[in-house]
């Protein structure tokens, strides 16, 4: 995958300059600003770049489609390519801003092994002997920070378009945009609903319930905008944009069920995150609603009276996963996982796109759904 490294590297490349001449901006405004910039850099440093991946494959599924099987999709800095770079790192400008305040809402202490946004902030108030609470400065900075990647990522996506010398291919890539924003507010909210809300709600309706947040809060938002956005990019048909969302949403609701179960048995050491976080925020996952339809009435009321206690201790998050295991869930989630990709890859096998990025778009696939964190 040479030509998706070197589309890493412009991605690392934009945001780096993009931040340079966000931050001279701050700084000049007052220099207590400086974290700021200096947290939202440590935030764009690295990563997988999923999405902007997705979303430079998808404007290469479009661009090369009536080339031959073999011939090189390669493409050089400059032109067309200039939109993307910009339209994908606003994408990973925005999964950060996501990321930041989903940590302030799971009260989650670290992200991708090291201290959350808003417990940078709290630190930072600790060591300098700010007066008032450390806690509260940390998640009302945090919060600040948050907005201001999504305020950036807003400003780099229109920069990207004016880029895009079509203005049907601008309209279409803006209102994807626009949608996915949209799904993964909403998802959000479904997210935090289900925590609180399950117990009002039919045991035999939370299956379906934790299906809806998946494509919602993630498999849109993850892979199947970020393909769309790219593809209208590269001014892809109807029929192209069709072909794609059968494959990205399987594929992201996969995606999302490996998260799932990272979520519980991930090693801390790889995913960053601490093990069985999702359990002790109280992820009411497909993982949990499939663990609760397999176990006794005694195991069930002892799943919902521990789900969601923050201080779980490392004995009762081992008793929880013996139970999820048990209960057989994981290996349902795991053939979900399977039937997700089958889909997925039955999609893209016929869709109208250029072969060398059918290939790439394939590698992909396994890449997402069988990693370690």
């Amino acid at each position: 995958m040479s030509e998706s490294i070197r589309f890493v590297d412009l991605i690392q490349s934009r945001i780096d300059g993009f931040f340079d001449a966000r931050a001279s901006i701050l700084v000049s405004i007052a220099d207590e600003l400086s974290p700021i910039a200096a947290f939202s850099r440590d935030f764009l440093s690295g990563g997988k770049r999923f999405r902007a991946l997705f979303c430079f494959w998808g404007w290469q599924a479009v661009r090369t489609a009536g080339d031959e099987p073999g011939e090189d999709a390669a493409v050089t800095a400059g032109g067309p390519l200039d939109a993307v770079v910009s339209v994908a790192s606003a994408l990973e400008l925005f999964h950060a801003a996501a990321l930041v305040h989903d940590d302030l809402i799971d009260n989650s202490d670290t992200r991708r092994g090291a201290p959350s946004a808003h417990r940078r902030f709290e630190r930072l108030h600790d060591q300098e002997g700010w007066q008032g609470s450390g806690a509260a400065f940390g998640t009302g900075a945090a919060t600040l920070l948050g907005d201001y990647l999504l305020i950036l990522s807003d400003e780099l996506f229109d920069e990207g378009l004016t880029q895009t010398v079509s203005a049907a291919a601008r309209r279409s890539a803006r209102a994807e945009f626009n949608r996915m924003r949209l799904d993964v507010t909403a998802g959000q909210y479904l997210d935090i609903f289900e925590e609180i809300g399950w117990a009002g709600r039919p045991d035999a309706d939370q299956l379906a319930r934790a299906e809806r947040v998946i494509v919602y809060k993630s498999a849109k938002y993850s892979i199947e905008s970020p393909l769309l956005i790219g593809a209208s990019l590269a001014g892809a048909t109807v029929g192209q944009l069709d072909a794609l969302r059968r494959f990205g949403l399987p594929l992201g609701i996969a995606y999302q069920l490996r998260d799932d179960l990272l979520g519980v048995f991930g090693d801390a050491e790889v995913t960053g995150k601490p093990s069985g976080d999702d359990l002790r925020e109280g992820k009411r996952t497909v993982l949990i609603a499939l663990t609760r339809q397999a176990v006794p009435a005694g195991a069930r009321a002892t799943l919902d009276e521990l789900l969601g206690d923050p201080d779980l201790t490392p004995q009762q998050i081992q008793t929880l996963q013996m139970t999820i295991r048990d209960s057989g869930a994981v290996e349902k989630v795991e053939r979900m996982i399977a039937d997700n990709v089958a889909s997925a890859i039955e999609a893209l096998d016929e869709a109208p796109i250029g072969p060398a990025a059918r290939a790439q778009l394939r590698e992909l696939a396994v890449t997402v759904t069988r990693r370690a964190s």
